[in-house]
């Protein structure tokens, strides 16, 4: 028998080359992203729920304002998620039997394609990712052991899954809906999976009160996503960047799929396959962005891997060079696309030179060509602004610095002000977009106001009428970001109609909820 124990040696091992790896490959030009931001300001903020998100990275942000807000821990808890989604994906291979080659073929991945940046990025995705593999996970080993520990497992990780992103949802669905044509729709009429399924939902129930007492925000935070990114998805752009996601491992995925789909060795997994196809047709039907889909993919390169493993055992084993070589060949080239391993100028040399263009690597949620791609111009000129607002702060009196008022009119750049808040001492800001709605102190009388906007004309409008003295105090010109061109105003003795009018709007802006 082969031994386990050295396997899951190598598992762990390859998992904290993960974790590592990223580190080394990231330019550390680069900021923190604008989405990371927004949940870092909920770690000051803990709750049951949030406007776009459930709570659970809200705990992950808190730690890391705990451990000083470092980049290094910013980075930390995706590079945990993504080794550990690796082992959980490894686990179900050794599971089936694979061996080193197949934990190889696992890991490659990770490192030469989409998940290299998913799991970089301080998101909700990335728990979500792995919460879908524990499913996937939970789910295969009650297959093969009937083992009721693993129906509770599949229950924790549902309920932990939502409250890390409610497209878990999807792929609960499409497990369940998948088992229903199998034979494991026993499944059904165990009494332990009920309970397991209780125990989720009172792990999840806490969020979904909140989500009843708030009106459920999550459903106008959807149709606000809908109606102003979704819809312009195309259904072939989203199922061609199926493979393109993960194009020098996409053989893997999809030698996994054929295994579950039609090989008679895989018959005992065929809700696997079914799965796959449901996530695609709902995210298809639902205009979802193409990593939406991410989760799926960590059990059919566990599944993939293995197959690969078994065909070239014997007689093909020459073929085992050619598998690793070619990802890791072409995966040196999509590095680049993954991260931002250099300077922005450099990166956008490179793109220009390879017509990335023609790709739609560069296009942005504007259906526009840009320089770089929208996640690296997210992460530059943050800094700038935080300086610039402190120039802007610095024109103030020490009276009139006791109470200014921070505004910033989007959450990437509300969070990003007040993540550099500390380090250039001012207060922190506010906003009415995101999360940051919910934040606001109406009771506050706002008498100066320095305002962050991509707006030139802010003076021009009738609320600023209510200030005795408007100053635009500077821009952006960051060259490759994306806020490059916002404007800082500083504005002194607002009066009470402008007091009116900012409580009104605020109040209007919430009641939508």
């Amino acid at each position: 028998m082969y031994n386990t124990g050295r396997l899951r040696k190598i598992l762990i091992l390859l998992g904290l080359l993960k974790i590592v790896i990223p580190y080394f490959l990231q330019n550390s030009f680069y900021e923190p992203h604008r989405d990371e931001f927004l949940y870092l300001a909920e770690g000051h903020h803990l709750a049951r729920g949030f406007m776009e998100v459930p709570p659970m990275l809200s705990v992950f942000a808190w730690l890391t304002h705990v451990f000083g807000d470092g980049l290094f821990w910013i980075k930390l808890w995706p590079s945990l998620f993504g080794a550990a989604t690796f082992i959980i994906a490894g686990e179900i291979a050794i599971s089936l039997g694979g061996k080193t080659f197949a934990l190889l073929l696992i890991f490659l991945p990770f490192i030469f394609g989409v998940y290299l940046r998913l799991f970089f990025l301080f998101q909700p995705n990335t728990p979500e990712v792995f919460f879908w593999t524990m499913i996937a996970y939970s789910t295969v080993r009650f297959v093969q052991t009937k083992k009721n520990k693993f129906l509770y497992l599949l229950g924790v990780s549902i309920g932990l899954g939502m409250l890390s992103k409610y497209s878990v949802s999807i792929f609960v669905a499409s497990i369940f809906i998948s088992l229903l044509f199998t034979r494991h729709r026993t499944i059904f009429l165990k009494k332990h999976f009920w309970l397991a399924m209780i125990v989720g939902f009172v792990i999840f129930l806490p969020n979904l009160i909140w989500q009843y007492t708030e009106k459920f925000p999550v459903v106008y935070h959807m149709n606000e996503l809908q109606r102003t990114q979704l819809q312009y998805i195309s259904p072939l752009q989203f199922l061609i960047d199926q493979l393109l996601m993960n194009l020098p491992c996409v053989f893997i995925w999809l030698a996994g799929l054929w295994y579950v789909s039609f090989l008679k060795n895989g018959k005992n997994y065929r809700f696997i396959g079914w799965a796959y196809f449901f996530v695609i047709v709902l995210f298809l039907i639902g205009h979802g962005k193409n990593y939406y889909a991410l989760g799926v993919y960590p059990v059919l390169f566990a599944f993939g891997s293995v197959h690969l493993e078994a065909f070239t055992t014997v007689k093909r084993k020459s073929l085992r060079r050619a598998l690793v070589i070619f990802p890791i060949l072409s995966g040196i080239y999509f590095i680049p696309l993954s991260l931002p391993i250099f300077k922005p100028d450099k990166l956008a040399r490179f793109y220009s030179k390879v017509n990335m263009a023609k790709t739609g690597f560069l296009k942005w949620e504007d259906l526009k060509d840009h320089p770089l791609p929208q996640d690296f111009s997210d992460m530059l000129g943050w800094e700038e602004m935080a300086q610039k607002v402190s120039k802007a702060y610095s024109l103030l009196s020490s009276q009139e610095k006791e109470d200014v008022f921070i505004f910033c009119n989007n959450y990437g750049m509300a969070g990003a002000v007040s993540y550099y808040a500390p380090k250039y001492h001012y207060p922190a800001a506010f906003s009415d977009n995101a999360s940051f709605l919910y934040w606001l102190p109406l009771s506050k009388n706002i008498t100066n106001m320095i305002l962050i906007t991509d707006d030139p004309n802010e003076q021009q409008h009738d609320w600023a009428k209510g200030f005795k003295q408007i100053v635009k105090v500077d821009s952006i010109t960051s060259a490759y970001a994306r806020e490059r061109g916002d404007y800082i105003y500083l504005f002194r003795g607002a009066d009470e109609n402008f007091n009116h009018f900012f409580k009104e709007k605020i109040e209007k802006d919430r009641a939508k909820f």
